[in-house]
């Protein structure tokens, strides 16, 4: 009986570490967005959007091959979010209708833009923000 009560405590300790480990695996890299995505594959080439509902980090457990991250908000405060992942603006690029942010930052994913390794991608439009990581794919 001993020996089963031991197997069963090393049965549920090894449970609870797997299920540890999916919840950071499902940790998302943008908080409190309207609107938040996920892109999915090998390259920025061949990677296809998929959409999440209010339950991004759920929905981010059943994907495979998550190559980014994006998110939409009405609001966002761009040094306060720089501030919380150790970000650096790199360069900027001024369009017509909007002004990107490409940043470093203390994110998972990267690219390699104009020879700087990009893993943050900020496009502020008068209507909204939309942040990437690594970058935004498919526009904005």
């Amino acid at each position: 009986m001993r020996r089963f009560f031991k197997l069963l405590v090393l049965c549920i300790a090894a449970g609870a570490l797997i299920a540890l480990i999916t919840l950071c695996q499902a940790k998302l890299c943008f908080e409190g967005a309207e609107s938040y995505s996920f892109f999915v594959g090998d390259t920025s080439k061949n990677c296809r959007e998929v959409r999440a509902d209010s339950h991004a980090a759920l929905k981010k457990l059943t994907l495979t091959k998550v190559c980014g991250e994006s998110a939409e908000y009405t609001e966002f405060d761009l040094e306060s979010y720089l501030q919380s992942v150790n970000g650096e603006i790199i360069f900027v690029e001024t369009l017509s209708d909007s002004v990107n942010y490409y940043c470093k930052a203390d994110l998972p994913y990267s690219v390699n833009l104009y020879g700087e390794s990009i893993n943050l991608h900020v496009c502020v439009r008068t209507d909204g923000v939309k942040v990437g990581s690594p970058i935004i794919f498919g526009g904005y």
